[in-house]
């Protein structure tokens, strides 16, 4: 089994609207820094992202891939690679627990495995600063309420 790597964050606004901003993906160059370009390739009956083409600039790493998403109920999302150049494989989730007085903690896993050879210590390092970074983007993002 892969190892992943996950972190939470507590935000202050309700499930629902944290889940509303990570729902709106043509909004992710705004808030999650190493995304370029997102576009909504597929929807499923709810009106839901189904298939997202995401152009990723984090540096050293640049890769345009697709991933597929998964909804389950209204407090948690995943994700699987589709296709990529760089990436053989990246999965992840956000899950969002309901806290009093309207405050959200959201916990992000995330498995990266990269084509390229790389040490799985310095891939675990990679791994934390997108998610450290995304939950960071995500509550400046959610709580301006911009």
């Amino acid at each position: 089994m892969a190892e992943h790597t996950s972190s939470s964050i507590t935000i202050e606004a309700a499930p629902a609207d944290v889940m509303g901003v990570i729902a709106d993906f043509a909004r992710y160059p705004d808030w999650t820094g190493e995304v370029t370009q997102a576009e909504v390739l597929s929807t499923d009956e709810a009106g839901r992202a189904e298939k997202v083409r995401l152009v990723l600039d984090a540096g050293a790493i640049k890769d345009d891939h697709t991933l597929a998403y998964t909804w389950t109920g209204a407090h948690e999302v995943s994700w699987t690679l589709v296709k990529s150049q760089m990436l053989r494989s990246l999965d992840g989730s956000y899950r969002l627990t309901p806290l009093a007085g309207d405050r959200t903690e959201v916990t992000y896993q995330l498995t990266v495995d990269v084509k390229i050879p790389m040490l799985g210590m310095i891939k675990r390092k990679a791994e934390k600063v997108i998610i450290d970074r995304a939950l960071a983007g995500l509550k400046k993002r959610v709580e301006s309420g911009a």
